[in-house]
């Protein structure tokens, strides 16, 4: 479904990604894990077009998406839930829902299933997001980012600073998304939370991927995480 081969891409003249590969599909979660600064950030912000391409190309259901302007890569289907969330802080949860019910002009019956996936932001509807909890506002994030019915979420570091109970939550709803047939690609350093969850795993390492192995393999045998992500 998405398909980024040989991308190269940084910031300015600060080149970080070499050459990147990778792909997901329909139903699958594929999971980037690797140190702090390898470039897995920088790689969904060259999926949604936030960072230009100098090389390679990003395709979803073969279409290009590295030659479109950024704001209309959403409306082809693709929900980003940034690091820190990057929410309207100043508007209501309401409000921050509509905005992500505009980006595909869909109406009441998306934004009553987003609720009923969250029912805690639907008590929260007139409060000003910035005075919600840190996992609230990881609700928040993932609901505006549901509101355009995509095909493919992206989501990095989701659980970051979060409580266990939040943690699980968000869990079950990009399980329950991976059961709809969305595609996802999960940024998470928590190797817990995406071994019991992922279906591949690309290590990045030095703005390269190094290696994509099956979960499955990683969750018989770790040495693989602790060669990518020891210190």
């Amino acid at each position: 479904m998405i398909e980024v081969k040989n991308v190269q891409s940084g910031y300015g003249p600060v080149r970080v990604l070499f050459d990147v590969s990778l792909d997901v599909k329909a139903g699958e979660i594929l999971c980037l894990m690797g140190r702090n600064g390898a470039g897995k950030s920088t790689i969904m912000k060259s999926i949604m077009g936030q960072l230009p391409i100098t090389g390679g190309s990003i395709t979803m259901d073969g279409k290009s998406l590295n030659t479109m302007p950024a704001h209309l890569i959403p409306k082809q289907g693709i929900g980003y839930i940034p690091q820190g969330r990057r929410l309207f802080s100043e508007l209501t949860v309401s409000e921050n829902i509509e905005m992500g019910l505009m980006t595909r002009n869909e109406g009441d019956d998306t934004r009553e299933w987003v609720l009923d996936l969250f029912p805690r932001l639907r008590e929260r509807l007139g409060q000003v997001a910035e005075t919600l909890s840190g996992g609230e506002q990881q609700m928040l994030a993932t609901a505006r980012a549901l509101c355009l019915r995509p095909k493919v979420l992206l989501l990095d570091e989701p659980t970051e600073g979060l409580q266990p109970s939040m943690i699980e939550q968000i869990r079950q709803v990009v399980v329950k998304m991976k059961a709809e047939g969305y595609a996802i690609i999960l940024v998470e350093q928590r190797v817990d939370a995406v071994l019991s969850i992922a279906d591949r795993v690309t290590f990045i390492e030095n703005g390269k991927d190094i290696e994509t192995v099956d979960a499955s393999e990683l969750r018989e045998d770790s040495s693989r995480i602790n060669t990518y992500l020891g210190v």
